[in-house]
């Protein structure tokens, strides 16, 4: 039955992902850019190719990359964007960091480090060996772009009611404990 293999996908990525980091990091970097749209773009092709690809291996994709050494790349990439971050000069002219000037490439470097190995991506490959893998990519891919879109939403909205020199310190603070959980638990 096909209502299953799209259903059950979709609510299980959506519950899982809501409140999930990369939401979060969606969020904070939305409210730090001008072009959203392509930032969505690149999210969602990140999700696209990180997802895609656990979908396509199913189980065996674990055994492919060591858990140990996802987490420490990408809990290094987030150590360094949140310094970056934290300490990136303050310029009201300038709103945004040098690291957002492309926000498409942002979105999906953002997406491709913080999901690999992830329990979406986990969920995805489990869903395709049980489910019709298309429909399971569609359904994860369709869950993804109402919460991502949701946190960009709320992200614009709320960068017009905050300042933007605290919102970049709060974000630089919140990608620095990211990245030392990512390291040491």
């Amino acid at each position: 039955m096909l209502i299953p293999d799209f259903t059950i996908p979709f609510i299980t990525i959506a519950l899982a992902e809501l409140g999930d980091k990369s939401q979060i990091l969606i969020f904070l970097l939305s409210s730090r850019m001008k072009q959203h749209f392509p930032f969505l773009i690149g999210v969602m092709l990140g999700f696209l190719v990180v997802d895609g690809f656990a979908i396509w291996i199913g189980a065996w994709m674990i055994q492919l990359v060591p858990m140990v050494w996802v987490k420490i790349l990408s809990g290094f990439i987030f150590l360094i964007l949140g310094l970056l971050m934290l300490f990136a000069k303050n310029k009201e002219e300038k709103e945004e960091l040098p690291s957002l000037k492309n926000p498409f490439l942002t979105g999906f470097g953002l997406i491709v480090v913080a999901e690999w190995g992830d329990k979406t991506q986990i969920a995805s490959a489990l869903f395709a060996a049980q489910y019709h893998p298309v429909l399971v990519l569609i359904a994860v891919l369709a869950a993804l772009l109402l919460l991502s879109t949701s946190a960009i939403y709320f992200g614009k909205i709320i960068a017009h009611r905050l300042n933007k020199r605290l919102t970049a310190k709060v974000g630089g603070a919140l990608f620095v404990v990211l990245g030392l959980s990512a390291l040491f638990f």
